[in-house]
């Protein structure tokens, strides 16, 4: 049986069977490849780094979506950079009271593949009249644009080739440019047990920017290593300590079906574990 290993660390690695190759080909920017695991379902890879499976892909999306889409409590426009496969949209568009939402994909193959091979993701959000695309890369939109949104979500790939600018200063400076007062960004940071680099860069540019800052955590078995990392930043100081009360409040409102986000979750999420802490510490002694 063909098995695909991915590339992600040089001295780790998971290894997946395929048992369908339903795409392969170099698009304009990266090497795609969607594939058939008998645990996972379909699998979507990027330049050789497992991007989105369809059996875990619900616990990520869901986290990046509904914490600060309930933190902030009044959404209306929404500012998604990536998430060229439709689930980060598909989870933001679940909430009835949000007006627009803008994605800015740097590669336009992603898309339309993702609608032909993982329509399970998007579940038809890319119809959605309240979506916009823009084809670009997201490190120049925010740089330029004259837009602001209340919610903006970095969906990136890893810290390497197209989205290694998407973890920048520069780029957190322009996205907390891009936001209407009491606006939130939130990004992910990768699984901190092997990349603590990006979370460690990410805590010190979020400390020069942001009045408030943290970042909150998930595990999602096939981004190996342990917990995930989203990074929080914000200048409204009081919406990382929303109650649960109002948290559980505005869910019920909301009227969404979640499979792993709960408002007890949410709040659990922002306790990280010490190992964690000290590698936000080594530089940023502040905003703990």
């Amino acid at each position: 049986m063909k098995q695909f290993r991915e590339t992600l660390f040089d001295d780790y690695t998971q290894i997946f069977n395929v048992d369908k190759i339903y795409y392969e080909n170099k698009t304009e920017h990266q090497h795609l490849i969607i594939f058939h695991n008998a645990k996972f379902g379909r699998v979507m890879i990027l330049d050789g780094i497992v991007q989105t499976t369809e059996r875990d892909e619900f616990i990520y999306h869901e986290m990046l979506a509904h914490v600060p889409i309930l933190s902030h409590g009044s959404v209306k426009r929404v500012l998604i950079i990536g998430g060229g496969d439709g689930g980060m949209l598909r989870e933001v568009l679940r909430h009835r009271s949000i007006s627009e939402v803008v994605m800015v994909e740097i590669d336009a193959t992603v898309i339309d593949i993702s609608k032909k091979y993982l329509p399970n993701h998007a579940q038809g959000a890319f119809e959605d009249p309240r979506f916009r695309l823009v084809i670009s890369d997201g490190a120049q939109f925010v740089k330029e644009t004259r837009e602001t949104f209340d919610i903006v979500i970095t969906d990136s790939t890893d810290a390497i080739g197209p989205g290694k600018v998407l973890f920048s200063h520069a780029y957190y400076k322009n996205c907390q440019r891009c936001l209407k007062e009491g606006g939130i960004l939130v990004t992910q940071n990768g699984v901190v047990f092997f990349q603590s680099d990006e979370l460690r860069h990410s805590a010190e540019s979020f400390r020069r920017i942001f009045q408030d800052w943290h970042f909150y955590a998930a595990a999602i078995p096939t981004y190996i290593g342990g917990i995930m990392a989203f990074g929080w930043a914000t200048d409204n100081t009081a919406l990382r300590n929303m109650s649960l009360e109002t948290l559980e409040v505005r869910y019920k409102s909301a009227q969404i079906t979640t499979r792993y986000y709960t408002p007890s979750i949410h709040k659990a999420a922002f306790a990280l574990p010490q190992y964690v802490l000290d590698i936000i510490e080594k530089k940023c002694k502040k905003n703990r």
